[in-house]
């Protein structure tokens, strides 16, 4: 009878020890198979978390106008930040005067927003999103306008129009628009849209219409970069975009616009 406890014992002491080693085996090949697919640790690479390698991904939806979408290129606790930030200060949003340059009120535009100031940019948490701008949008940090966060509530739009100015007045301080980064900061919107009507050569949703051409649903934390000017340099018109209507549910972005010299 003690011989067959031993050796019942044995045995479970046996299949213990090889479902451990089973289990390591496993959790290594587990970490292996993360690290072929680029599913960051970041192990205090300080670079590669403010970069969020591994986590935002680029897809190129269209080469004319160039357009791609990054795919979870903030975090959520970056989108609350930027929209706790704006929220006190908001204004209704205006439009650059093609005569004067300054921003007036305008149909075309219907919603409330604001700038981040020279200060709120030197906070840590702005410093790593401009970066990561910078490296996406291959631009330098110091060519970037200020973050302008905007709010959208329903039946709230923005018409299309062009991101490069049309007047002499804003080309004084850094020269022309180069690209646009714009940034969703909330979900759950229905509407809200960034539509392209003259990319693509199919059919899109906006604002619950069905229009022609190339639309970009609204989804907390992923981005739209687009080029308002082409590989030769010359203002692009087909780079025309607009905000769809909002149906229900309140859209936020942050909007950062890169210049073709440093604006400082």
């Amino acid at each position: 009878m003690v011989n067959s406890m031993k050796i019942v014992f044995g045995l479970l002491t046996f299949v213990t020890a090889g479902m451990i080693i089973g289990a390591l085996f496993q959790l290594a090949f587990l970490r292996k198979l993360e690290d072929s697919y680029g599913i960051p640790r970041w192990d205090n690479d300080k670079e590669a978390e403010i970069l969020r390698i591994g986590y935002v991904k680029p897809e190129i939806i269209s080469w004319s106008p160039r357009i791609i979408v990054l795919h979870n290129f903030l975090s959520m606790e970056e989108c609350d930040y930027l929209r706790d930030i704006a929220r006190p200060r908001l204004q209704i949003s205006t439009v650059v005067d093609a005569k004067t340059g300054k921003g007036i009120k305008s149909d075309v535009r219907t919603s409330s927003g604001m700038f981040l100031n020279p200060h709120e940019r030197k906070y840590p948490m702005v410093q790593a999103i401009e970066q990561r701008i910078s490296v996406y949008s291959q631009i330098p940090v110091e060519n970037g306008e200020l973050i302008q966060v905007l709010r959208y509530e329903k039946n709230q739009f923005y018409k299309p129009h062009h991101d490069y100015f049309s007047d002499t007045f804003n080309l004084k301080r850094g020269g022309q628009r180069i690209a646009t980064v714009l940034m969703y900061l909330t979900d759950n919107v229905e509407g809200g849209e960034t539509y392209f009507p003259m990319a693509g050569s199919g059919e899109c949703s906006c604002g619950g219409k069905i229009v022609k051409g190339m639309s970009v649903k609204p989804i907390k934390g992923d981005a739209v970069l687009f080029w308002s000017m082409g590989l030769d340099g010359q203002s692009d018109p087909s780079s025309i975009h607009g905000g769809c209507e909002v149906s229900a549910g309140e859209k936020w972005s942050a909007t950062k616009w890169m210049r073709q010299r440093s604006t400082s």
